[in-house]
């Protein structure tokens, strides 16, 4: 099992910066790769970003060149730096880890972009 807290949702103004963080607890040898999603209202969850347990990234193409996901393996986190933000931007984040049964999803966290 697998478990995934996010943090740093919030209030920003069009054109500014957030970052969020996914804490991976458990059995986080097992995940083989981590990803953010994201959910606007009356839209279907979709992916913003992924990273493998290689390093390799993957970007919706909404929001390539403008955010980015890394990771600190000793920390056992995963970021996304979310850089000239736009309203349409604006969901709830998911985080979700991935290993060979399963995927495990954190609760969410809202970020508003106001124009």
């Amino acid at each position: 099992q697998v478990q995934v807290v996010e943090s740093g949702g919030g209030l920003v103004q069009a054109g500014g910066s957030l970052r969020l963080s996914c804490a991976a607890s458990g059995s986080i040898f097992s995940i083989n790769s981590m990803g953010w999603y994201r959910q606007a209202p009356g839209k279907q969850r979709e992916l913003v970003a992924g990273i493998t347990s290689g390093g390799t990234t993957t970007y919706a193409d909404s929001v390539k060149g403008r955010f980015t996901i890394s990771r600190d393996n000793g920390k056992n986190t995963v970021y996304l730096q979310m850089n000239s933000l736009k309203p349409e931007d604006t969901a709830v984040y998911y985080c979700a880890a991935m290993d060979l049964l399963d995927d495990y999803w954190g609760q969410g966290t809202q970020v508003t972009v106001s124009s």
